[in-house]
């Protein structure tokens, strides 16, 4: 009874730490589908997760924080749209620029709105996103221990089936998976190809919001300069684990999300296990994960690739 128990607690955090790695791996996939590579995620998501936490601080309210993380992940994301597909700048160059310039601000204006601190004031426990199912299933049981999970979580799956749906059952769905393979023939169907790359890059950045705001309202309560450390890139290969589809990212990010688990688990036990050898495991998995299947991945055949309109 006590392993399963033990079990219970490995899913529980497995399954809270791979919602933020989901809202951001999902931006992803909605970006380069539209032929968009976005590797500045990790920056929108850090300014999410700042915004998220100041917000609900300031507000009293995690949902408001929820939302105002979305909008300053989707305003960052408007930079690299604008760089991107106005310009015709290089998608990568412009993702690290944007992954210099989300930490950057999401410091600069901790800094102004918390009295030189650099990170925000803790939220109170009540002002954090809440668990839905919390003193409704048994105590210290199985069920308990994988599905008394923040909001956020249950948010995130019910996502991934609307991004799905979006992508591959609706007639928008078709056109922002038509200018990532050929913008060229989707603009002569009288496809926007400009107004489908920004709807497109505009929420992933979103959703990279709510992947920090997961961090800085639900997993912890609070946001810091550490706090993301890396995991805009984790989704990212995430999304290239899942070959550029939401049902796929989603299992990467589990995985990912599991190595996490694993992790706080053995921190928490009588092993002695070096604390920075299991700081290195879901990195170390990330790295063998992109060698193994980066080969075989295939995404968007326009992906990456500038476009400029009526150019033969």
């Amino acid at each position: 009874m006590e392993i399963l128990n033990d079990i219970g607690i490995i899913i529980g955090i497995s399954l809270m730490y791979a919602a933020p790695l989901m809202f951001t791996s999902l931006g992803g996939v909605i970006s380069e589908n539209a032929g968009v590579v976005n590797i500045g995620l990790e920056g929108m998501m850090t300014m999410g997760a700042f915004a998220g936490a100041a917000a609900a601080y300031f507000s009293g309210n995690p949902w408001i924080g929820f939302i105002v993380a979305g909008l300053a992940g989707g305003a960052l994301a408007l930079l690299h749209a604008v760089a991107c597909v106005t310009f015709t700048a290089d998608h990568v160059v412009s993702g690290i620029a944007m992954n210099f310039i989300g930490p950057g601000l999401a410091l600069y204006l901790c800094k102004i709105f918390f009295d030189g601190a650099a990170m925000t004031l803790p939220l109170d426990l009540n002002h954090k996103i809440p668990r839905p199912l919390n003193n409704i299933l048994p105590p210290d049981s199985f069920l308990n221990s994988v599905l008394n999970q923040y909001a956020t979580v249950y948010i995130a799956f019910i996502l991934v089936f609307l991004v799905w749906f979006l992508l591959y059952k609706t007639k928008l769905g078709l056109r922002i998976r038509s200018v990532g393979e050929h913008p060229r023939a989707a603009e002569t169907l009288g496809v926007n190809v400009y107004k489908m790359k920004y709807l497109a890059v505009i929420l992933s950045g979103v959703f990279a919001g709510f992947g920090g705001a997961a961090l800085s309202t639900a997993v912890v309560s609070n946001y810091r300069a550490s706090l993301v450390s890396g995991q805009g890139f984790i989704a990212l290969a995430a999304m290239i684990f899942g070959n550029w589809k939401p049902q796929g990212a989603m299992w990467g990010c589990l995985l990912f999300g599991a190595a996490q688990g694993l992790v706080v688990y053995l921190g928490g036990t009588s092993l002695k296990v070096s604390s920075q050898i299991l700081a290195m495991i879901p990195y170390v998995i990330t790295i063998i994960v992109l060698m193994v299947f980066v080969g075989e991945a295939s995404g968007p055949a326009a992906n990456g690739l500038p476009y400029e309109k009526n150019q033969g």
